[in-house]
């Protein structure tokens, strides 16, 4: 049977010290027993270490066999003997850095290099040693906790890491606590857990908290290694403090002419607390103004700001005393037990004296004038004063922007308005001016007044139809048919509306055609008399109507409806209005009517120049012999023009006249 033997490095046994029952171990079917190897870590001596020794049972001592190793670090940090088998560390160990080794062993003929057996794999472990501190690889830390947490409360958990290893030994066994913060905060030993120590924390007393922490292996024996963190602590605020007023009492002056919404003055109820939990409303609680005043909160300083909500008049009340209170808006209910959130104050505010412009006894006026009333009559009046102490006389004048034809006048003294020229109610009905009221002694104080007027009709207009009516009138007709429907308009407006009367003139009362019926509707119809109408007879009928109105007094004017004759079809439609249609022959119409004429006159016209012109180509030009022809000679004393008048007549023709028109003279 094969044997080997392994010698372990790291314990009390040396080369030459081993015990027979660790030296030799025995194993069927091969040469080779096998234990792990060991060696320590971080070993280091003037010499290599011994790890351990190979032997084969097959090596009767005659140095015929040889050893060889391979596999991890075989020839740099492992190197055995290839006559002994001995297996040396030539280098310092780091367990962190490569904890175990796999190499492989093999014996060999030492001549022929021939395996003597198969290769075997051995591990040689690094033995772990306490060579690493505790590290917290995540620190610093930072955590919160909330202001007055009771006791026990969570914060935040830490944790460090050691290198060496869990398994063998204490090495990488750690026990936490606390080095700076106490009594403040706890640390759990084994879970790193760190809690609140003490009650009732306050933030505003102490905001922030800096705590070390160890981490110490080998269970906090002695000996152990340690690492430290810090964990920076901060107290995050809670609604543990109410506002408060920086005083009792304010006093703020203010102009009664300011204008609304502008601040008064700013009150501050100051917090201790932050964010959220400081902000606080107002609001006015009691007071003779607090219906004069209001007060918001700036949401970035948190100061409440005094408004004007009314006008404020001096002459009527000169302070004012209003109490205002600061409450929290976002209450903890922890903490409500140590109640009110919430502060009062006194404010106390002047009004102050300003010079006033005139105010108006009206902010508007509204007149009313009829349209015939007379130039320079009053109209109406507006009146105003001064407010102040001092009360100035007021003038008053109308903005002639508003009154560009100047129809209207006021009196400067006591603001009577009269009428400047005539109105007409049916041109314009309203009338918008604006008066003006200026102090005399200081004409910068000024106020303006909107004056609406309002022109109330009279019955100045005459009804008249409401347009050009053209009645068509069939002459197959019968008695009593509706022959056209009239309306009337009237440009005034009477209260209870417009009632019409419809009559005929007196002396067509008893006209024997037509007849009128007044309508329900204010309407009046034409009525034929009789049937039978012709166009032949008569083509057109002109009817006069009177139409009244139902004003004081009355007015009336007269209209006249046309009616004309036309040739309807059997069911009344219109189809033709004029008389030539009755000698239009049948297919002839009265187009080619008019061209026929048209043709005709043309070949009249031209006979008559024909014949003019054959009538004036006979008769003779020449002078007759009883004529005198010293009758047809003109004396004029105008000079001429030379050579050039020659040339605009034919003298030849002046020195033989018989020649003219082709008659010569007879030779004799």
């Amino acid at each position: 049977m094969n044997q080997s033997q392994v010698l372990p490095s790291g314990s009390s046994m040396e080369l030459n010290g081993l015990s027979e029952e660790q030296r030799v171990l025995n194993r069927s079917k091969r040469g080779w027993v096998w234990n792990q190897m060991f060696v320590l870590e971080e070993f280091s001596g003037p010499e290599p270490i011994l790890v351990g020794r190979l032997h084969t049972d097959l090596d009767p001592g005659s140095s015929k066999i040889k050893y060889i190793l391979s596999g991890d670090g075989a020839g740099t940090i492992f190197v055995i003997n290839d006559k002994t088998g001995d297996i040396h560390a030539m280098k310092r160990l780091d367990r962190e850095e490569k904890a175990e080794y796999t190499l492989t062993a093999q014996a060999v003929d030492r001549d022929t290099n021939k395996p003597l057996e198969p290769p075997s794999e051995f591990i040689i472990k690094v033995q772990d040693i306490n060579d690493n501190a505790p590290e917290f690889v995540d620190g610093p830390y930072h955590a919160t906790v909330p202001e007055m947490s009771v006791v026990g409360t969570f914060v935040t958990k830490v944790t460090a890491t050691d290198a060496d290893d869990p398994v063998y030994g204490n090495s990488a066994k750690l026990v936490y606590s606390i080095l700076e913060g106490q009594p403040y905060f706890s640390i759990e030993p084994h879970t790193a857990i760190i809690k609140t120590a003490l009650p009732n924390m306050d933030r505003e007393a102490k905001e922030e908290y800096f705590v070390v922490i160890q981490a110490k292996d080998m269970g906090g024996h002695m000996g152990g290694l340690s690492g430290t963190t810090t964990v920076t602590i901060t107290l995050t605020d809670v609604n543990d403090n109410p506002p408060k007023f920086a005083q009792s009492l304010y006093h703020f002056s203010v102009m009664e002419d300011v204008a609304l919404g502008e601040p008064v003055g700013r009150v501050k109820a100051n917090d201790l607390d932050i964010g959220e939990n400081a902000k606080s409303s107002y609001d006015i609680i009691e007071g003779d103004g607090m219906d004069i005043f209001e007060i918001t909160s700036d949401s970035q300083s948190q100061d409440g700001i005094i408004r004007v909500r009314k006008p404020l008049d001096f002459e009527t009340k000169k302070s004012y005393t209003l109490k205002v209170e600061a409450a929290n808006i976002y209450i903890d209910p922890r903490f409500i037990s140590g109640g009110p959130f919430k502060d009062t104050a006194t404010v106390k505010i002047v009004v102050e004296d300003a010079d006033e412009p005139p105010v108006f006894s009206s902010p508007t006026y509204l007149l009313e004038v009829h349209e015939n009333a007379a130039i320079n009559s009053v109209i109406g009046q507006v009146t105003a004063h001064d407010p102040d102490v001092s009360s100035s006389p007021i003038r008053f004048s109308i903005d002639r922007h508003t009154d560009l034809e100047r129809q209207f006048n006021i009196n400067a003294e006591d603001g009577k308005i009269t009428l400047a020229t005539p109105l007409d109610r049916e041109t314009n009905m309203w009338h918008n001016i604006t008066i003006i009221a200026t102090e005399t002694r200081n004409h910068s104080q000024v106020s303006r007044v909107p004056v609406a007027i309002k022109v109330l009709d009279v019955n100045d207009n005459a009804p008249e139809f409401a347009s050009e009516h053209e009645a068509f009138l069939c002459e197959n007709g019968k008695p009593g048919q509706i022959i056209q429907i009239v309306s009337a308009v009237d440009k005034d407006d009477p209260k209870n509306g417009h009632f019409f009367l419809y009559s005929l003139l007196p002396e067509m009362v008893n006209n024997p055609n037509f007849t009128i019926k007044k309508n329900e509707d204010n309407t009046l119809s034409i009525l034929a008399k009789h049937s039978g109408f012709s166009r032949q007879k008569q083509e057109v009928y002109l009817l006069p109507i009177i139409i009244s109105d139902s004003g004081n007094p009355p007015m009336s004017s007269t209209s006249t409806l046309t009616i004309r004759v036309c040739g309807c079809s059997s069911d009344g439609v219109v189809q033709s209005c004029n008389v030539e249609a009755y000698v239009l022959p049948i297919g002839l119409s009265m187009g080619a009517l008019i061209a026929i004429l048209a043709c005709i006159i043309l070949l009249l016209v031209i006979v008559v120049l024909f014949v003019t012109l054959r009538r004036h180509k006979n008769e003779p030009l020449i002078i007759k012999d009883d004529e005198d022809v010293r009758e047809n000679i003109i004396r004029y004393d105008d000079e001429g023009g030379g050579e050039e008048d020659t040339e605009a007549f034919d003298i030849a023709t002046l020195q033989n006249p018989d020649g003219i028109n082709g008659f010569l003279p007879l030779l004799r």
